[in-house]
């Protein structure tokens, strides 16, 4: 069987959307999940004891815990260990979830393994296993782990609400799920409320949690520390990621841990301070060379700068607009022509599109363009990308409302138009663009394209050179807005592109402008 024929069946194993509303209004018993997850891997083979085996560094949090397991592994590596590296969601493949030193495992492994149904640890066994949560982290399907050697929580931020609570202390209370007695953890600093629901929930089964040390802490007497992903946030996650490193490798009994500079005895919200050590040549090294697609990643084409972050809650927007406004400040101006900005945004689930756009409307786009997470209109070619839990109503009514969110920013609206392109022949490829909002309301036009191919092809007019997809459908130009549009994008000396609001609208982008990452 091929690998799509393995990722297809795979799909078929996602519920529906009405089924998820469902268990949101039933609210079950939560812990049957996990004893559900247990039963599904005795079936595979496999018991939890066996999971022991792997030296586990688990890792949860609202915002940065892929980023911190992505240093965290890359530090580890950098000692010669052999690196297991569990993350979700993926972005191009799915097998990007399952990583053996930093690679995907191949199509064939996959397969192989998704066939039979069960891995043989024997065949797969690492040194080491870093596992991000998926959500939450007391009844993630992750939280069977018994016994890792570490755990972290990156920072803590509202996010999938419907299913871990509506207030940071509830989310946080979910977060310290993962906690176990005896197992050392590590946090950054959180504000005071969700910390001490940390702090009380590893008070309460014996779990020793600490506080982790500024990054400029540990960089004290040597030379600053460089990271291989941009962004100020992504200190907080290199500050936690050098801790769960330093903290394995100690536990693990293994040399080259680093020299613990000071303890520094005393507490900070009542919790101690993880000691200050110098980073050795490896964890620099490591930081260093951390790759994360899709957060904080430019891509540089020709006259077009694609800026592609994930960020999907209002405190990583906020992340985003700042990175995003700083690279704008330390690039070289263009002569010759004019810059364009051009927003690419789309928001999922239950979270505020309005809250999320009013965050980004300082970054002054001259175009905001909404569009689903599907590359193509159809992707039935592409199980990858596949999602069965909307249909495409649903997602293009969604970018209609984003539109509107968006035209409504400075509170004068006149009601948009709807305009489709002229109907297609039966099975060729659709475009469906909204009419934009009178230019005296707000700073940007706005477009809505059916599919992240067809607003690629609109913002980047040709002009991108690993991006060259066939002749644009018919209709993609004729709207007022897009014609004009491609004029000024067609003659400008630099664009500018920020892509975010989804981590699967990212995904679906670097699918499209990477080829070689569906390789």
């Amino acid at each position: 069987m091929e690998y799509q024929d393995a990722v297809r069946m795979l799909n078929t194993l996602q519920t529906n959307a009405g089924y998820l509303e469902q268990v949101k209004r039933q609210r079950g018993d939560p812990q049957t999940q996990l004893e559900a997850m247990e039963l599904y891997l005795a079936r595979s083979g496999l018991q939890v004891e066996d999971l022991d085996r792997l030296n586990i560094i688990h890792v949860t949090g609202t915002k940065g815990k892929g980023s911190t397991c992505a240093f965290t592994e890359c530090i580890l590596r950098s000692y010669g260990l052999k690196t297991g590296f569990f993350s979700s969601p993926h972005l191009v493949q799915v097998r990007e979830r399952i990583r053996i030193n930093g690679q995907p495992i191949s199509p064939e492994l996959f397969t192989k393994y998704f066939w039979r149904l069960y891995h043989r640890l024997e065949e797969t066994k690492v040194d080491l296993a870093v596992v991000e949560v998926g959500i939450g982290g007391a009844y993630d399907c992750t939280n069977i782990i018994r016994k890792p050697v570490v755990c972290g929580v990156s920072s803590l931020g509202i996010d999938h609400t419907s299913l871990l609570g509506d207030t940071v202390e509830k989310i946080a209370w979910q977060k310290g799920g993962i906690f176990k007695q005896g197992v050392p953890a590590f946090t950054v600093l959180q504000p005071e409320g969700p910390l001490a629901v940390l702090r009380d929930r590893a008070q309460q089964i014996s779990c020793p949690l600490y506080l982790c040390p500024t990054l400029e802490t540990l960089e004290e007497g040597g030379p600053p520390l460089a990271l291989g992903l941009d962004g100020e946030h992504q200190r907080s996650n290199a500050a936690l990621a050098l801790q769960l490193a330093h903290c394995w490798l100690q536990r693990q009994d293994r040399h080259g841990a680093g020299e613990v500079k000071a303890s520094r005895p005393g507490l900070l919200w009542q919790l101690p301070l993880a000691p200050v050590f110098q980073p050795t040549s490896h964890m620099r090294l490591g930081l260093r060379n951390t790759e994360w697609l899709g957060r904080t990643q430019v891509l540089r084409r020709g006259p077009l700068t694609w800026y592609l972050d994930g960020a999907h809650t209002p405190s990583s927007v906020q992340a985003c607009v700042r990175w995003f406004r700083q690279a704008l400040q330390g690039r070289e101006r263009p002569s010759g022509g004019p810059e364009v900005r051009v927003l690419l945004f789309n928001a999922t689930g239950d979270r505020d599109p309005a809250a999320l756009l009013k965050l980004l409307q300082p970054c002054q786009f001259d175009y905001a363009v909404f569009c689903p997470n599907l590359t193509e209109v159809s992707s039935t070619g592409n199980a990858d990308q596949q999602n069965f839990t909307v249909t495409l109503d649903q997602v293009l009514l969604r970018c209609l409302e984003h539109q509107q969110h968006w035209n409504h920013l400075d509170e004068e609206q006149a009601s948009p138009d709807l305009w489709s392109a002229p109907s297609p022949e039966p099975g060729g490829p659709t475009s469906l663009l909204l009419a934009p909002h009178p230019p005296h309301t707000c700073s940007a036009s706005s477009l809505v394209f059916s599919c992240i191919s067809h607003a690629l092809q609109w913002i980047s007019q040709g002009r991108d050179p690993v991006f060259q997809p066939p002749t644009p459908p018919k209709g993609l130009l004729t709207h007022p807005v897009a014609h004009s549009g491609a004029s000024v994008l067609h003659e400008a000396a630099a664009i500018h592109v920020l892509v975010t609001g989804s981590l699967h609208l990212v995904g679906g982008v670097l699918k499209l402008l990477e080829p070689a990452l569906s390789q």
